[in-house]
């Protein structure tokens, strides 16, 4: 089964290199310069600009707190090769009751949550 999320950004051509570059995402389709889907196993990320027709039309915002989550095997790495790369992370590394997990933005300011579960 395919899980879908829609991701409001404001540049599909400045997101999909972050996505791609350093989530492990693949472009599915990218018919248009408002809009592409991307896939990461069962995840398609559906991202649409503002005014590029579609979910688009409604001229949301891009940002808040609503994120989908990415397990990674070592998230102390993972962060280091995301604040080499000059990527914005909201916080540092949170320990939680299952785990560690830390919130990177896309170049539109959307949270994804890199999440390492406790063994």
């Amino acid at each position: 089964m395919t899980v879908s999320v829609r991701y409001i950004v404001n540049n599909v051509d400045e997101a999909i290199p972050f996505y791609t570059g350093h989530l492990g995402f693949q472009v599915q389709i990218h018919p248009a310069p408002g809009f592409a889907a991307l896939t990461r196993g069962d995840l398609r990320l559906l991202l649409n600009q503002p005014g590029a027709g579609g979910a688009g039309q409604l001229a949301p915002q891009p940002g808040g707190w609503n994120r989908f989550s990415i397990e990674v095997e070592d998230l102390e790495a993972t962060v280091a090769e995301m604040k080499q790369a000059g990527l914005h992370l909201r916080s540092d590394i949170i320990t939680g009751n299952g785990g560690k997990q830390v919130l990177v933005e896309d170049p539109s300011g959307n949270p994804v949550e890199l999440f390492q579960p406790f063994q």
